[in-house]
């Protein structure tokens, strides 16, 4: 791990910090300091960037023999409701009491005088998040069937819990969640382009003409996908942590199995820029229709549906990378060689994605 400060990423004082045009997004002597104030090892910090987020950025920090994992949000001004830290742990306690794996929260700070921004602790979890390589202890056929099986199985058991009462229900109305959705990506889109792509507006009404009836109300995770799942550090396959839970909320469950399936890599599909877990290509692991099956199987969920929750997902996730293609040309990433400028392309790419699934150009798949 790192254990200097790095440019404008990492400083090691809040003087340095405030000397810069544009804030850094770790301050060594307050990150210590916070930690002093929450029993959080000794000596000197060690940092390590980690994960493969777009938006919010996670540390590994080290700090003796401890190992806590700190979560913030991107440089401001940001939109709040994007990335709400302090929200995003409260999601994570609630979940926590209800079984769900997901890392230990230890402390919040919302005193956005030390980062510029929230930011929280965690626990850090043992484990590995499969995105390029598959670990040994998985690679077999029998393992690669199990991970796919394990994805769905800890999708399956987070939407079994009840939302009807306690802290959980306060996380949102699944009321009219799918509407909504159609209706502020719509305009997120209006806000973040400069460029005219009509497949945007066409997706949008058709979702709009084709809304399905929502079968149940579940916690919805929002960006449910291997690469955000952190399997146990021996075989058998197990889900140990879910990951990054910013876009958390309660709706529709398939929104969530429509986005899993729709950016899932399989053999003999055409790619997109949300398929991040490329290794699923390979053989031994689901298709997507098998992992639609499980989770139907396990649900008992009619997903006749489903190419439309696909289309959703896809054309949310075109808008969302359209934001980080215009906050990239107007050079506000500016250490993103490769992801923000292949946005130009990518995000078309998505919308024909999504255009597929909807029959808008093609005969979808599952």
């Amino acid at each position: 791990m790192h254990s200097v400060p790095d440019g404008v990423e990492v400083v090691a004082s809040q003087d340095e910090a405030r000397r810069l045009e544009r804030p850094p997004l770790l301050v060594v002597d307050a990150v210590t300091a916070f930690l002093d104030a929450h029993g959080v090892g000794r000596g000197p910090l060690a940092w390590q960037r980690i994960g493969d987020g777009q938006s919010n950025v996670t540390y590994l920090i080290g700090r003796g023999a401890d190992r806590v994992v700190l979560r913030r949000g991107p440089r401001p001004p940001l939109p709040r409701s994007t990335h709400d830290m302090v929200r995003e742990a409260r999601v994570q306690r609630a979940l926590r009491g209800q079984g769900v794996p997901v890392p230990e929260i230890l402390a919040v700070c919302e005193d956005e005088s030390l980062l510029g921004v929230p930011f929280y602790l965690m626990s850090h979890v043992d484990g590995t998040v499969v995105t390029d390589t598959v670990p040994a202890r998985l690679a077999s056929r029998a393992q690669r069937a199990a991970t796919g099986e394990a994805v769905v199985d800890t999708l399956v058991a987070l939407h079994a819990i009840d939302v009807s009462e306690g802290e959980l229900a306060s996380l949102g109305s699944p009321e009219g969640y799918l509407r909504r959705q159609v209706h502020r990506f719509s305009h997120l889109w209006e806000v973040n382009t400069s460029r005219a792509l009509p497949a945007v507006e066409r997706i949008a009404d058709w979702l709009g003409r084709n809304l399905p009836a929502s079968q149940a109300a579940s916690v919805v995770h929002g960006d449910y996908r291997m690469g955000n799942l952190m399997f146990a550090p021996q075989a058998p396959a197990r889900v140990v942590a879910i990951l990054d839970w910013e876009m958390a909320t309660l709706g529709d469950p398939l929104a969530d199995l429509g986005y899993l399936t729709a950016t899932y890599s399989e053999a003999g599909t055409p790619g997109t820029p949300l398929e991040l877990t490329p290794v699923t290509r390979g053989p031994g692991y689901p298709t997507r229709g098998q992992l639609a099956e499980r989770y139907r199987s396990r649900t008992g969920l009619d997903l006749t549906p489903l190419p439309w929750y696909q289309t959703l997902a896809l054309w949310k996730a075109a808008i969302f990378c359209e934001a980080i293609y215009a906050r990239w040309q107007r050079g506000e990433r500016p250490h993103d060689t490769e992801f923000g400028p292949s946005l130009e392309t990518g995000v078309p790419v998505l919308l024909h994605a999504a255009s597929r699934y909807a029959g808008l150009t093609a005969t979808p798949r599952t």
